[in-house]
């Protein structure tokens, strides 16, 4: 259960509109800190949490009083890499705790019963990305941890994840958070906005299928765009989230593609624009969380908070469509003229091939090998690499964070080892599966099943089911309906 305010921010995205604010760097760069104020880190915004709360108060100031209902904190950069950069990865839970409590105080000075006030804890994307090996899963995870952590004691309403740009960074950060809440016993909104290049894509090419796919699995709260491009690119990437989704939706824009000129990059958008581009969010979209990234101000803010006043969302038709994901793209379980194929080659104790080739680690023959069926009309691929006398989960995050890089389809990991099923998933951004889960050895805590679940759930796969249990394989309908009806009675529990 929420607690009350953040139920009442879900609430309001979901059956209002919620104006958010605009950029924070470049309102940092107009106050003009020192180098003093830096502590010697020139450009680490998130030191002046603690250095000069005042100037990150008055931008919170500033957008509240151009009719921002939600506030960003100043922790966008309050990640393990950007603080790296400046030796300071040991204060990621002290400036984000710092940048929160800042916007919980500004925020409760506007407060009021009729019209809250939310403080939403930003989250970035670092300069590090897992997919691309720059550093591991886990420490990532366990660094978005500590500054949701710090969001949460610093009184944050919900944790906002922005600007993804690999899935499995998203995924780091949204189970990290998770983790966070567990630890301090408080469950918070999570929501998370990717960004969509002018390419059509996310950085690593996921099309916003896979996003959406990928990141609903994980149990988010909300998901939408923002930065790199103005309102008009993102238009149909969001008229899919629309269709596709029944998550409220957040849509931040920068100002425009910004244009770059002698005094740096110059975001053309004008206030009328920006507000008008996000009414038709609103009445096209139906829009809940709207408000500005790079190139945005207050004037913009204010513009878009008085245009759209007193709007209601309206969401076109919903499309369940219920699938995996690779890196790249949705793959939809229902196959409308065919049956969902499982390319089962890469499979060390089906194929001969494949089980040479990994014994010698020879990687490209093993990717190869996953592209030919790709090549043959495959939708998925089962990855297999349980060898006796071999290390199982070394060997599933050698091969799997090259394969997740080299096709289009979603991954179906196949193991009877939790650790080497949880390796995969940590080198897998898209959406995976798991093969597969039974009561061969019962559901007692003990149980593969009663292992494996919990790591499946974090992760966001899906499973296949099969009708065994403590007696066997079901060989009547009776027993297996039996056995099908205790399996996703336990699935969906």
């Amino acid at each position: 259960m929420y607690p009350t305010k953040s139920k009442l921010l879900i609430d309001a995205i979901t059956n209002g509109v919620v104006v958010a604010d605009g950029a924070m760097g470049t309102m940092i760069q107009a106050a003009a800190p020192s180098l003093a104020d830096f502590e010697g880190h020139e450009g680490c915004n998130e030191v002046l949490n603690v250095t000069r709360e005042d100037i990150i108060a008055d931008i919170h100031r500033a957008y509240l009083s151009a009719g921002s209902q939600a506030i960003e904190t100043n922790t966008f950069g309050a990640n393990l890499a950007n603080l790296a950069e400046y030796g300071i990865e040991g204060r990621i839970e002290e400036l984000a705790q710092a940048g929160a409590q800042i916007a919980r105080a500004v925020a409760d000075e506007f407060d009021t019963p009729d019209e809250p006030r939310w403080v939403l804890g930003s989250v970035g994307p670092g300069t590090k990305l897992p997919t691309l090996l720059h550093t591991e899963y886990r420490t990532l995870r366990d660094a978005y941890q500590t500054q949701t952590r710090g969001l949460i004691r610093g009184g944050c309403d919900a944790i906002l994840i922005e600007t993804a740009q690999d899935l499995l960074q998203a995924k780091a950060a949204i189970v990290g958070a998770k983790r966070a809440m567990t630890q301090l016993e408080i469950k918070l909104p999570i929501v998370v906005s990717v960004t969509i290049e002018t390419t059509g894509t996310m950085l690593l090419g996921s099309e916003i299928g896979a996003a959406l796919t990928a990141l609903s699995a994980l149990g988010i709260d909300a998901i939408g765009l923002n930065c790199a491009t103005g309102p008009t690119e993102m238009s149909e990437h969001l008229r899919y989230l629309a269709k596709f989704s029944k998550l409220p939706l957040v849509v931040m824009p920068n100002a425009g593609l910004p244009i770059l000129t002698s005094d740096g990059a110059h975001y053309p958008l004008t206030n009328v624009e920006l507000a008008s581009a996000q009414q038709q969010f609103i009445k096209e979209y139906g829009a809940g969380l709207v408000g500005g990234c790079c190139g945005t101000t207050p004037a913009h803010i204010r513009a878009l908070a008085t245009a759209v006043k007193g709007q209601t969302p309206k969401r076109p038709t919903w499309v369940d469509e219920p699938g995996l994901a690779s890196l790249y793209q949705h793959q939809p379980f229902d196959q409308t003229m065919t049956y969902l194929s499982i390319g089962e080659r890469t499979n060390a104790n089906g194929s001969k091939a494949f089980r040479d080739a990994l014994l010698s680690q020879n990687w490209d023959e093993c990717i190869e090998i996953a592209k030919s069926q790709t090549r043959e009309g495959a939708h998925t691929l089962d990855v297999c690499v349980d060898y006796v006398g071999r290390d199982g989960a070394r060997d599933m995050r050698d091969f799997v964070s090259r394969l997740v890089t080299a096709t289009t389809l979603p991954i179906v990991l196949d193991s009877t080892e939790p650790g080497v099923l949880e390796a995969g998933l940590e080198c897998t951004g898209g959406r995976a599966m798991i093969n597969s889960v039974n009561y061969e050895d019962g559901d007692g805590p003990n149980s593969r099943f009663a292992k494996i679940m919990p790591i499946v759930k974090e992760h966001g796969a899906a499973v296949v089911a099969l009708t065994i249990d403590e007696t066997g394989q079901a060989r009547t309908a009776e027993t297996k309906f039996a056995i099908a009806s205790r399996l996703i009675d336990d699935l969906i529990s």
